[in-house]
């Protein structure tokens, strides 16, 4: 059993080896998952369901 002297890095270690790594280092929020200049998927639709009658 790990010490209360184990480092912080050692623990985390040895609980990625046991559970794998819980926590991505970088969220999908975070992600730019488009190219540059591209219109987000969310933002796409949003903007195909405004009637013809309201403009565009």
């Amino acid at each position: 059993m790990a010490g209360a002297d184990e480092p912080d890095w050692k623990r985390k270690q040895r609980l990625a080896e046991i559970f794998g790594d819980v926590e991505p280092s970088v969220t999908r929020d975070e992600k730019d998952e488009s190219a540059p200049g591209a219109e987000p998927a969310a933002e796409k639709w949003l903007k195909d369901q405004v009637p013809p009658h309201h403009g565009g």
